[in-house]
C-alpha cells in the first residue's frame, strides 16, 4: 500500500536522483530513512500508519469517518505543456501534475497561524483565502510544507491551496474533489485577479488535464467566470522525459496575466497570437498522444515565441531555452513567465539537465504524477 504522498525533497540533482531515495537505497551501509516529525499528539505508530489510496484523484474521495482534530492534504504541483495565458481568455491549455508536491495540516489553535506566523502575512494569501473559501471560523494552526518553490510556473500557488482546502475539509470529515477544484480556482482569482481553472485542478485530479471552451470526452467538470467557461478533461499522455530549468526569478502570477490582458484588450495582432496559441495546444496534444516527439518539440519553440511577443519572457528563460535545445526536440518557458521556469522535451534528458545548469538554471528531471490531492496519515 502506498503512502501518502508527501513532499519531494526539492534538492533533486541534474541527474533527477532524488537525496532521499539515494539513502534508502544505501541500504545497510546507508545513513537511516528520512522520517518525518511527528504532529502533535501523534505516536510513532501512528506515522508508520500507511493511508488508503483510492482512484485517479489520488485519495481524496475517501470520507473519515467522523471529523478529526488534526487533518492533512497533499497536492501536486504542474508543468503548462502548451497553453499558459491563452488559456485564461477560453483557449485550451495542456498541463500534466509532477512528482513535485505541497502538503498542508491543520488543527485548532487559540488564534489563526501559519507556520507559526500570523495568518495574514502576505506569504500565506493563499491559504489565508481559502480557509475564508471553506468557511472556516474557528482558528486553526497551519503547517505548510513544498517542495514547489513559489514563483517557479511549477503550480506552487495551486498545489498550497488544494492542499489547504483538503486540509480544512478533512477535519469536517467530508472531501469533495469537484467542490475542492472550484474552490480553489476561486481562490486563485480573488488573490491573483485574473486565473484559470486549470493549474487547481491539476493540482486537485492529477495525471493530465486538458482544458477546452467544449465539452468533450472524459469531462471532470466545468467552470464559468466572467462570461468564459472552461471544460476540464482528463488526457492520457505517453510516458515522456521532461527537464524543468528554474531561473531562480521570482515571477508573481497576478501581474504578468494583468499585462497580457491589457496587451490583448489594446492590440488585435495579440489577440491572434492568443489564438495561435489556442491552435498549438490541441496540435501538441496530438502529437505527444501519438509520440511524434519532434512535431511536439517543434510547437513548443512557437509557443515560446508568441508568449514572447506577449510579454511574459526573461532573457534568462530565453538563455535556458537555448541551451537545452540543443539536446532536445523542443524547449519553452512554462506557467506565467516572466522568470519562474522553462520546460524541454527531450530523451536526453541528463545532457539537457546538464546544459541548462550549464547556463545557470537549476535543472531537474520530473515525472507525470497520476495522484491528485491526497488524505495525508
Amino acid at each position: 500500500m502506498q503512502r501518502g504522498g508527501h513532499a519531494r525533497d526539492p534538492r533533486v540533482r541534474a541527474t533527477g536522483r532524488n537525496p532521499r531515495r539515494q539513502r534508502r537505497e544505501a541500504g545497510d551501509g546507508g545513513e537511516a530513512p528520512l522520517r518525518r516529525r511527528l504532529r502533535p499528539g501523534e505516536s510513532k505508530d501512528e506515522r508508520r500508519r500507511p493511508p488508503a489510496i483510492d482512484g485517479r484523484l489520488g485519495n481524496v474521495n475517501r470520507v473519515p469517518p467522523h471529523p478529526c482534530d488534526v487533518a492533512g492534504c497533499s497536492a501536486p504541483g504542474k508543468l503548462i505543456l502548451f497553453g499558459e495565458h491563452a488559456v485564461v481568455f477560453g483557449e485550451p491549455a495542456l498541463s500534466t501534475a509532477v512528482d513535485l508536491r505541497a502538503e498542508v495540516y491543520a488543527r485548532p489553535h487559540d488564534e489563526w497561524l501559519a507556520d507559526g506566523r500570523p495568518i495574514d502575512d502576505p506569504r500565506y494569501a493563499y491559504v489565508k483565502a481559502a480557509v475564508e473559501k471553506a468557511g472556516e471560523t474557528s482558528p486553526l494552526w497551519l503547517e505548510v510544507r513544498s517542495a514547489l518553490p513559489e514563483g517557479s510556473g511549477l503550480g506552487s500557488s495551486a498545489a498550497v491551496t488544494v492542499a489547504t482546502l483538503g486540509a480544512v475539509h478533512g477535519r469536517r470529515g467530508s472531501i469533495d474533489p469537484g467542490k475542492i477544484a472550484r474552490e480553489a480556482f476561486e481562490v486563485e482569482l480573488a488573490v491573483q485577479g485574473r486565473a484559470s481553472p486549470i493549474d487547481t485542478t491539476t493540482a486537485t485530479a492529477g495525471g493530465a488535464i486538458l482544458a477546452a471552451p467544449d465539452k468533450e470526452d472524459n469531462l471532470l467538470w466545468s467552470m464559468e467566470r466572467d462570461g468564459r467557461r472552461w471544460f476540464l478533461h482528463h488526457r492520457k499522455l505517453p510516458a515522456m522525459d521532461l527537464v524543468v530549468g528554474f531561473t531562480g526569478v521570482n515571477a508573481p502570477t497576478g501581474p504578468l496575466v494583468a499585462k497580457v490582458r491589457d496587451l490583448v484588450d489594446g492590440k488585435p495582432e495579440a489577440r491572434r497570437w492568443i489564438e495561435e496559441i489556442g491552435d498549438i495546444t490541441i496540435q501538441g496534444l496530438r502529437a505527444l498522444q501519438g509520440k511524434d516527439w519532434k512535431v511536439a518539440g517543434a510547437l513548443m519553440d512557437r509557443d515560446h515565441e508568441l508568449l514572447n511577443k506577449l510579454g511574459v519572457g526573461h532573457p534568462l528563460l530565453d538563455k535556458l531555452v537555448v541551451a537545452a535545445r540543443s539536446t532536445s526536440f523542443g524547449a519553452k518557458l512554462t506557467g506565467a513567465g516572466g522568470g519562474g521556469s522553462m520546460i524541454a522535451l527531450t530523451d536526453r534528458p541528463e545532457e539537457t539537465a546538464s546544459g541548462i545548469a550549464a547556463a545557470g538554471g537549476r535543472a531537474f528531471i520530473v515525472h507525470a504524477e497520476p495522484r491528485g490531492a491526497m488524505v495525508l496519515p
